[in-house]
């Protein structure tokens, strides 16, 4: 996992410390520009010299004042009493607290070196014998993993080249599947098309087969095609010839509604006459002899 002694743990009061900083910096900031800001405000800046030029200070004052290059300088002398220097301050010794006591070990009375230090010794030896082993076999086990983990990845090398092969393989028969039915389905598309076309030009040549006939039937029906002389007597001749007879017809029946009113009143006329004179008859039978001649004879003249 690393090495973390070099991770930086913030806490939050070092963050709100850092905060706190960061907005104190920018609230001076902020104060400085503003008082900048105002002092440019309120009193205007000189503008610089020009090129071969430079300012000199001028006195605007009421009261004039001597102006030098210079301050004046003066001298003055003192003495002082002669002092020796501060010695140097002592090491400090605490003060002694508590009973001093003292006692007397003989030698050879704690521990024997040699005797004691041997199982020490022992210890260390193991201890690092131990240690060698371990790292030994630690690292004869890392090896076999070094190893292991390059068969594995040899061998897990060779199963994605075979899979990837398989992926290729079946990726080329799935395009070559699609391919294959898009070109049936093409085929039986051009196919079913051309079927088509067989039975439209089937139809058509049925349907066209005695067209031309039918379409002069029709068109002579219509009237596209006609005799001349046929027309001009339908046209013509056969209107003029209704008329005339119409003409002719009504001519004659007014000639005998005519007719028949000059008869009708030449009957009723003669009914009248002869009715009068029927009349005109019985009232001579009525009367004497002599007026029955001369009615007679009146009569007759008006017969005659």
């Amino acid at each position: 996992r690393g090495n973390t002694y070099a991770a930086q743990v913030v806490t939050q009061n070092a963050h709100r410390e850092v905060e706190r900083l960061r907005n104190e910096n920018e609230r001076t900031l902020r104060k400085e520009a503003t008082r900048r800001r105002r002092e440019q405000l309120e009193k205007p800046s000189t503008p610089p010299a020009l090129e071969g030029r430079a300012h000199m200070e001028a006195q605007t004052e009421i009261f004039l004042e001597e102006l030098c290059d210079r301050p004046i300088e003066t001298e003055a002398t003192t003495q002082t009493e002669p002092l020796l220097d501060r010695p140097p301050t002592p090491l400090f010794i605490p003060s002694k607290t508590g009973v001093d006591k003292e006692t007397e070990i003989p030698a050879g009375d704690l521990f024997d070196f040699d005797v004691e230090v041997k199982q020490i010794l022992e210890v260390v030896v193991g201890k690092t014998l131990r240690i060698s082993m371990l790292e030994v076999m630690e690292e004869a086990e890392l090896e076999a993993i070094q190893r292991r983990q390059y068969e594995f990845e040899q061998m897990r090398n060779a199963e994605l080249i075979e899979v990837q092969r398989l992926d290729a393989e079946a990726s080329r028969r799935f395009a070559e599947k699609q391919r294959r039915v898009t070109q049936e389905t093409k085929r039986l598309g051009q196919q079913a098309e051309f079927q088509q076309k067989i039975a439209a030009r089937a139809f058509a040549k049925h349907y066209l087969a005695n067209i031309s006939e039918d379409v002069f039937d029709q068109l002579e029906q219509s009237g596209h095609f006609f005799d001349p002389i046929e027309k001009e007597i339908k046209d013509a001749f056969i209107p003029w010839l209704f008329d005339s007879v119409v003409e002719a017809t009504s001519i004659h029946l007014n000639s005998r509604s005519c007719a028949d009113a000059l008869i009708s009143e030449a009957i009723d006329l003669a009914a009248k006459m002869q009715s009068q004179v029927l009349d005109k008859i019985k009232a001579k039978t009525d009367r004497p002899l002599g007026a029955a001649t001369y009615d007679g004879s009146e009569l007759a003249r008006e017969q005659g």
